[in-house]
């Protein structure tokens, strides 16, 4: 094993390192196939014991006040943000992304969201009056926390703060594939002042720890990101013990661009949206839908823009496309290409070969396509890499068909004239819009429509879902 500092020497259960003792998994650089880590290979056995510790918690945690734990959660902000070069490193040593991605979006976003929720504490309607009736908001108990590889602390800050505001502890399972800014995460926690047992870290293999998580009867809610087919598996499992169930799963986002937009600027926000992280974004927009009159012209904006987007090492601050997160979806998304060229869609950009110069290394091309039939696998099935397809249609009734014609309704944009395009948004069904790109707002609610899952992050709609509400009749 190459010696790295990102070694991960046990779980994180009730305050302290615990070994594991059923082996270990190792952590592999996509851009170099080398071992960087080791993570315990969690069973069922290591969730019960991070159960116990996050069930002997509770109890004290959640009679703290609202306006404590909002200062711990505004400390743990401080924390990452103290550590944030580690963690950017690290981010970019176990999934590829691109070290500058990884100093922005990868850990300003998290310590964005963390201060936001904090916010929430003095005006959330932690109880009120409806009648004769007293409704008091309470924590829902242990959370079991499943998040994937893609954005590894933006994930479960996304939980963790909201969880921890309403009074909730613990149970986290990290992607293993990306886990080591789990370990830094339980760190700062606990300097910040998050009681032993509140966070727990068990790591594994979503088969092992995460059925564990799932199935676990004194595990009151189930918070996961990742694809819909794991996300179903989930609710299947949860479905035993009746837990709620909170679901952020796959996207196949459309960028609509109206025939009164700013061309070049749809384009290149699109692309940006399809590209960013490699297209490892379940809220991107891999459909770009265009009136076919003016696909051509898209076309060549597109191509244009895409020779800006350098594929290569993600530790080079140039670099704006580093590996996929591993070579198993690089060789998932290679397949996609090639599937897209035997299916008759015309490529116009990229391919399915290697970046020139990367012989080694998780490396795909960006590749755009053009023609693509809408009904398609590569328009209809989630990729994940950087792959975009434009589809022309021949008006707007159409555009929104294609646009509502899969079964996700996660994210979505729409360029155009602004009450133009506002009336657009609001026939997508999806659960966020960007109309001629809207600001990220960490006060908003993110989440899905349809099979994109159920559920909402960020802001008060996010801390709701870790609430249960009782009715005190007086």
């Amino acid at each position: 094993m190459t010696p790295s500092t990102h070694t991960v020497t046990g779980h994180w259960i009730g305050g302290e390192t615990v070994a594991g003792t059923a082996g270990t998994l190792s952590v592999v650089n996509p851009a170099t196939g080398e071992v960087v880590a080791e993570t315990p290979a969690g069973t069922a056995a290591d969730v019960d014991r991070a159960v116990v510790a996050a069930r002997a918690a509770f109890p004290a945690w959640a009679a703290t006040t609202p306006q404590h734990r909002a200062d711990v959660l505004r400390r743990l902000g401080a924390g990452l943000g103290a550590r944030q070069e580690e963690i950017a490193q690290a981010i970019t040593a176990e999934m590829g992304s691109p070290i500058g991605m990884s100093r922005t979006a990868q850990v300003a976003f998290p310590a964005a969201v963390v201060e936001s929720v904090a916010g929430l504490a003095d005006d959330f309607p932690w109880t009120e009056e409806v009648g004769n009736s007293l409704i008091v908001r309470e924590p829902i108990g242990v959370v079991g926390a499943i998040t994937p590889w893609n954005f590894p602390l933006q994930q479960i800050v996304s939980k963790l703060a909201p969880a921890l505001l309403a009074g909730n502890t613990m149970v986290f399972k990290p992607s293993e594939n990306a886990p080591l800014t789990a370990r830094i995460l339980a760190e700062v926690a606990a300097e910040a002042g998050v009681p032993a047992g509140v966070l727990n870290v068990v790591y594994g293999t979503g088969a092992v720890v995460g059925e564990a998580i799932s199935a676990h009867p004194d595990i009151d809610m189930i918070s996961f990101t990742g694809s819909t087919r794991a996300g179903k598996r989930i609710g299947e499992v949860a479905a035993q013990t009746v837990k709620r169930v909170a679901l952020e799963l796959g996207g196949k986002g459309a960028n609509i661009i109206l025939d009164d937009a700013d061309l070049p600027e749809a384009v290149n926000r699109g692309l940006m949206m399809s590209f960013s992280n490699g297209g490892q974004v379940c809220g991107a927009w891999p459909r770009m839908l265009v009136p076919a009159s003016r696909q051509d012209e898209v076309v060549a904006l597109a191509v244009e823009a895409a020779k800006q987007y350098t594929v290569g090492d993600p530790t080079d601050e140039a670099t704006r496309i580093g590996p996929m997160a591993s070579e198993a979806h690089r060789q998932k998304v290679v397949g996609y290409i090639q599937r897209g060229i035997t299916d008759g869609a015309r490529l116009v950009f990229g391919g399915p070969d290697r970046p020139e110069g990367l012989t080694t290394g998780a490396y795909v091309q960006p590749t755009i396509f053009a023609d693509v039939d809408p009904t398609s696998p590569i328009a209809q099935e989630e990729i994940f890499g950087p792959v975009l397809t434009i589809i022309p249609y021949a008006d707007e009734e159409e555009a929104v068909a294609i646009a509502n014609g899969t079964l996700y309704g996660l994210t979505s944009g729409v360029f155009g004239e602004p009450e133009h395009a506002l009336a657009v948004a609001r026939r997508l069904r999806v659960g966020q819009v960007d109309v001629n790109a809207g600001h990220w707002n960490p006060l908003a609610p993110f989440g899905g429509y349809k099979q994109s899952g159920n559920g909402r992050e960020f802001g008060r709609f996010g801390l709701e879902e870790f609430l249960e509400t009782k009715s005190i009749q007086r």
